[in-house]
């Protein structure tokens, strides 16, 4: 690190949702992360949520934005991977997950070419969340 970036830190990934309200559910039932702030703006016709694990001073967070008058789903493009949130049971949490309607297009087992445990789930919008197991 140079002395011109020492104080970089990654704040935040930023994803569209349709639905703000289904996907907070999603985020906070199924993945445990809380509202940390939510504002409307009106002039643009958006409302930017922001979800995590703790305050935004010391964790990186996810940014909901619910563009208002969006009524077709949006496109995820070729760029776009995935998330990625550590649990310490992912066959517990995979199969409370599955048992109420997540859809996991890749269940738990170890990743190619390695050992370590993942899974993949889809949240409301279809983007790609791996499930990495971390005792």
């Amino acid at each position: 690190m140079t002395a011109d970036t020492s104080g970089f830190r990654f704040l935040h990934t930023m994803i569209r949702v349709r639905n703000l309200e289904k996907s907070i559910d999603f985020y906070s039932r199924h993945l445990g992360m809380k509202v940390l702030r939510q504002k409307d703006f009106p002039g643009g016709k958006f409302t930017n949520t922001f979800m995590g694990y703790g305050d935004e001073d010391l964790h990186t967070v996810l940014e909901l934005t619910h563009n208002w008058e969006q009524e077709e789903p949006y496109t995820h493009g070729s760029g776009f991977g995935h998330l990625a949130v550590s649990v310490p049971d992912i066959d517990a949490a995979c199969a409370r997950m599955e048992a109420e309607g997540v859809n996991i297009p890749r269940p738990p087992g170890p990743m190619k070419h390695g050992t370590t445990v993942i899974a993949f789930i889809e949240d409301p919008d279809g983007y790609k969340i791996e499930l990495i197991e971390r005792k």
